[in-house]
């Protein structure tokens, strides 16, 4: 109590202290605006009793200390390579000043919030709160309003400007949702479903086929026809690799926007092609209310997916699958809008606030860059580094429209910037443009080629980071400068890292053998290799990999990785950028050689 009473006294002595600072303290300044967002419309003003949950980012001072930290932990030629940092170490990097703090809660005071019931996340660096739309209103100085998405019909409450008082800008990074309006879509909703459902038995009457770039031999040829583990596993040189570790090591997939990943399904995926797993299941975790559905006609192509081959390949490797409640779009009457908060920023307050987490994880989800604010996304990638200083490798599907929308026709094209020039540009993706997570594009066929939908180019919100320094560059030396001028970013953030397989995966969906493709196939597929790598580092008393990138774009990785250098990715208008010899945004660094990288890495 005495404690409170301190707390509660310096609350109002800085109360005090701010009201009696210059008038114009207090006056509202604009924090952040953005043009009317392309492609969505205005319907009205937002009730004013609808209760939205605002999502506070207090400054992280120290993050380039945290950065620093991740980096020499993640680099194979530094000293303190695999010596992750605890959560209590990550916590107390990313924590803001006092000062922040005290600020923030004489600001939220004077809107009659009590500061000591709202949520703060562990470090103290985000503030939940919950508020009717009216106050939100009168706290940001801006008017909400219910938009609504034009080709996909989805809803949101949001604003285009917002305001603080001049005194507090310094004191806060970001406040969402407010001018975000990035839709946090599955990869599924450009997923290549094949025109047939797979037949059971697959004629063998093609010759064996060899993947030249992985010297692994011959690969069967029913490959070039359906994916299943066995063909992953013979691609990239799995082997009969047998994980030992189990008591160590994990492997999670992320689920989203009602997506369920179906116990029923797996074991029948089980059955077809892992029937050594047969009857064992993966650990699930509801976040913010996410559901788990186990009816098998709500079972979702993209978590069955994504379970059934990072699962399968991995196993017997325990498997975690988290389904976060919530999704950003909504199909309301204007007076009772749901959802309105970001999903991704509630897994990974989620998971932060936790000791014991998988150390490799995919997600097969994502939005085109440009509609999520800059601030915001970088507070999101900030989030994305604190998992790789505590050694947890994060995969994200690179995106299936190439280099923007996976049009080549210039005539029909919509890669518009949405920052009111309305000009022609590649659209990369995010979460996979962060440096601080690896983007995995797609492949396809024996041999291999790129895939023409595998997502890849330049981040327009992220510089190059060092470790792909020399391999970027060797790449843009080779492409005439005057290649697509004007339509990416030279110096920005290279996506993908790497790839795999990424269409005709045989996957069970609601009972039936489906064929379907993504690179929402290709990132959980190399997660699971990953899992196995960590396995057998972990079986050797070595740490887990953490955060791939600067080990994956090492000297010493060289020919682990199955070069691609046929295949391009069309989009906005353009053929794309091509597969070439060495790194490219198509295919990145290439497929995984699982046999090389476990003999280079233990």
């Amino acid at each position: 109590m005495r404690k409170y009473l301190l707390v509660h006294l310096l609350a109002l002595v800085l109360f005090s202290l701010v009201w009696a600072a210059p008038p114009n303290a207090w006056a509202p300044k604009v924090k952040e605006t953005v043009a009317p967002p392309s492609g969505w419309i205005k319907l009205g003003p937002a009730p004013a009793d609808h209760e939205i949950e605002l999502r506070i980012g207090l400054p992280q001072p120290n993050f380039p200390l945290l950065e620093q930290h991740l980096y020499e932990v993640s680099d194979p030629e530094h000293a303190r390579y695999g010596a992750h940092l605890s959560k209590t170490e990550v916590e107390e990097l990313v924590a803001p000043h006092q000062d922040s703090i005290d600020a923030v809660n004489v600001w939220l005071e004077t809107h009659g919030l009590d500061v000591t019931s709202l949520a703060r996340s562990p470090a103290k660096d985000w503030i939940t709160i919950k508020v009717p739309i009216g106050l939100a209103e009168k706290m940001l100085d801006t008017k909400y309003h219910v938009w609504k998405h034009i080709s996909s019909g989805a809803h949101l409450v949001r604003t285009t400007s917002y305001s603080l008082p001049d005194n507090i800008h310094q004191h806060v990074d970001v406040i969402q949702p407010t001018t975000m309006f990035a839709l946090w879509k599955g990869l599924k909703s450009t997923m290549h479903f094949e025109d047939r459902v797979e037949e059971h038995s697959i004629a063998n009457t093609i010759a064996p086929l060899t993947n030249i770039a992985s010297g692994a031999g011959q690969v069967d040829p029913a490959c070039n026809v359906s994916i299943t583990i066995s063909c992953i596993q013979q691609l990239y040189n799995v082997g009969g690799y047998v994980p030992k570790a189990t008591n160590k090591n994990k492997i999670g997939i992320t689920g989203y926007l009602e997506q369920f990943a179906n116990i029923q399904d797996l074991q029948s995926f089980y059955a077809d092609q892992r029937p050594d797993a047969l009857n064992s299941t993966f650990k699930f975790i509801s976040v913010k209310g996410g559901l788990n559905s186990q009816n098998l006609s709500e079972a979702g192509i993209e978590a069955n997916l994504d379970v059934q081959f990072a699962f399968g390949l991995s196993y017997p490797t325990p498997g975690t699958f988290w389904s976060t409640g919530g999704r950003p779009p909504f199909k309301p009457d204007l007076g009772t809008p749901t959802n309105t908060n970001e999903p991704y920023a509630d897994w990974v307050d989620y998971v932060l606030s936790h000791g014991d987490l998988p150390q490799a994880i995919s997600t097969s989800y994502g939005d085109s860059e440009q509609t999520v604010p800059e601030s915001y996304a970088h507070r999101a990638c900030a989030g994305f580094a604190q998992l790789g200083a505590r050694g947890v490798s994060l995969l994200f599907s690179s995106g299936d429209g190439g280099v923007g929308d996976g049009n080549p026709d210039p005539a029909t094209q919509e890669c518009l910037t949405n920052d009111g020039r309305n000009i022609t540009r590649f659209i990369p993706l995010f979460p996979a443009g962060c440096p601080y997570v690896t983007a995995v594009g797609g492949t396809v066929n024996v041999p291999e080629i790129a895939v023409f939908f595998s997502g890849g180019g330049f981040s327009n919100y992220f510089s190059r980071p060092w470790y792909q320094d020399r391999v970027v560059q060797d790449y843009l030396k080779n492409l005439p400068e005057d290649t697509y001028k004007g339509l990416f970013n030279r110096g920005g953030r290279a996506i993908p890292d790497v790839a795999a397989q990424g269409r005709r995966f045989r996957v069970f969906w609601k009972g039936n053998i489906i064929s379907i493709g993504g690179t929402s196939a290709s990132a959980p597929t190399f997660a699971g290799i990953v899992a196995l790598l960590n396995d057998a580092r972990l079986a050797k008393h070595l740490p887990p990999l953490g955060f791939l990138n600067p080990l994956l774009y090492t000297k010493g990785l060289e020919g682990a990785f199955n070069d691609i250098t046929e295949g391009n990715n069309p989009g906005c208008g353009t053929p794309g950028f091509n597969a070439t010899k060495g790194w490219d945004p198509v295919t990145g660094l290439g497929t995984p050689n699982f046999g090389k990288l476990k003999i280079l890495l233990t």
